[in-house]
């Protein structure tokens, strides 16, 4: 599929590679020490993704994400295009996010609006970018923690994409963050 941006990933997840559980609990990963997530960078910080958020033009993210984040006290993308697949979002009930109700609506309205790098959020989402070949950069951040099932963006491919490691950092608590680029 032709897109004018750069799909941008950056994901926080257990060792074992999920993203949520299989009820989509992600209290392992947002409720600090005790249940498994560091709550900061041990500098107060946020592991960098202030950072990569200013860096981007827009967001897409699936339903299940949306989710999560829309009862958030404070909107983490202010100023950013929001754009969510959703075959059940009421389109204009939520003023802060556009609904697209298939993959390829959403491409084309991101290519159509001029974004240059997208923020592609959600285990389904994030799988779907990566099939079509729209995704350029993946961030993962590996909590410390084994939760044994889950949800996974990276399900069954086509082929393999390879990637060409760019850096990795490590954080107080034992997150590991580790960005790469997808060589094309």
């Amino acid at each position: 599929m032709d897109a004018s941006f750069t799909g941008s990933v950056f994901l926080g997840m257990s060792v074992d590679g999920f993203i949520a559980r299989l009820d989509h609990d992600l209290s392992w990963l947002t409720g600090g020490d005790d249940a498994g997530g560091p709550p900061d960078d041990g500098e107060g910080g946020d592991f960098g993704f202030g950072e990569f958020v200013a860096g981007i033009d827009a967001l897409v993210m699936g339903r299940s994400t949306y989710d999560v984040i829309s009862p958030m006290a404070e909107w983490p993308y202010q100023g950013k295009p929001v754009h969510v697949l959703s075959s059940t979002l009421t389109p204009g009930a939520d003023p802060r996010i556009v609904v697209h109700r298939s993959f390829d609506e959403a491409v084309r309205a991101l290519t159509a609006a001029g974004y240059r790098r997208v923020y592609v959020d959600g285990g389904r989402t994030v799988h779907q970018f990566l099939v079509a070949g729209l995704i350029g950069d993946l961030t993962l951040s590996r909590v410390p923690v084994l939760i044994g099932t889950g949800h996974t963006p990276f399900g069954e491919l086509p082929a393999d994409i390879a990637l060409k490691h760019e850096r990795t950092r490590t954080f107080a608590g034992g997150m590991v963050q580790s960005t790469y680029r997808v060589r094309r």
